[in-house]
């Protein structure tokens, strides 16, 4: 029997945005995605300072201390951007360990919840870089990389995004993830909330939630959801006329023509 995977609810798309270094100008980004209901990581560094300002191209910026991160990112995702922020692959290893687990740990204790995934600074990595992260258990890592499609990564640990924010192709590409019947179609977005005040086009963000958000076909998940969830959805065993969910999570398929949940720890018969 064909089988489809689909995402929670039966949905055949998702939607998601990773956004770094927790900086004043998230403030009013992450107010346009609550209001249009749709879901971020926020990739922070732990080590940083938050008392001094500073200006890139006529934008004032400022990291967000704690106590302004916990109530603004109340529904979204944390996630690792290192300590310090440093180009990882210069890095010796006590070094280069050391900012991923214990930006972790910190960000772990700030904010109560477990913290699955990071976003590479700088964009730069090497093979000890990602031996790294892979050896301290990270469920995903997003790089800099656009490859302008609706495709998930083969390897979560090397996570290109559909594109970056100011991509001049973003409202094509928008137009096109409306229009899409690919099977598990992703659009992922990526930036740094400060580029809208250096660029002054907060228009950009504006328009594209007005073209993808309130969809009921659309996923609004952060990182951490969706690569959960195909990681579990990969473990599905599909029979001619049965279906096995091996994992902690409730997936959805498409099955005969029938949208169907296939609950945690179960079996289902298609032929019943």
């Amino acid at each position: 029997m064909n089988c489809k995977l689909l995402y929670p609810g039966g949905k055949a798309k998702a939607l998601t945005f990773s956004y770094d270094d927790g900086v004043i100008q998230d403030e009013r980004l992450v107010r346009l995605f609550n209001e249009h209901g749709v879901k971020a990581t926020l990739n922070l560094n732990s080590g940083l300072d938050s008392d001094s300002w500073w200006e890139r191209e006529g934008a004032r910026i400022r990291r967000l201390s704690p106590e302004e991160m916990r109530p603004l990112y109340k529904g979204h995702e944390i996630a690792v951007h290192t300590c310090t922020h440093p180009h990882l692959e210069e890095l010796d290893r006590r070094r280069l360990y050391a900012e991923l687990y214990r930006d972790r740990e910190a960000l772990t204790e700030r904010f109560g919840c477990a913290v699955s995934g990071m976003a590479l600074p700088f964009g730069s990595t090497s093979p000890a870089v990602q031996e790294a992260i892979a050896a301290l258990g990270f469920l995903y890592c997003r790089n800099t990389v656009s490859h302008h499609t609706f495709a998930l990564p083969e390897d979560f640990l090397a996570w290109g995004a559909t594109c970056h924010h100011k991509d001049p192709a973003l409202m094509e590409l928008a137009a096109r993830f409306r229009e899409t019947d690919e099977e598990l179609a992703l659009f992922y977005v990526w930036g740094h909330s400060f580029e809208f005040d250096m660029q002054k086009n907060w228009q950009v963000m504006e328009d594209f939630l007005a073209e993808t958000a309130g969809r009921p076909d659309t996923w609004y998940a952060t990182n951490g959801e969706v690569a959960s969830y195909i990681t579990a959805a990969r473990r599905l065993v599909i029979g001619e006329d049965f279906l096995i969910n091996p994992t902690g999570a409730d997936l959805w398929v498409r099955a005969g023509g029938e949208t169907l949940r296939v609950p945690a720890g179960q079996w289902v018969d298609l032929a019943d």
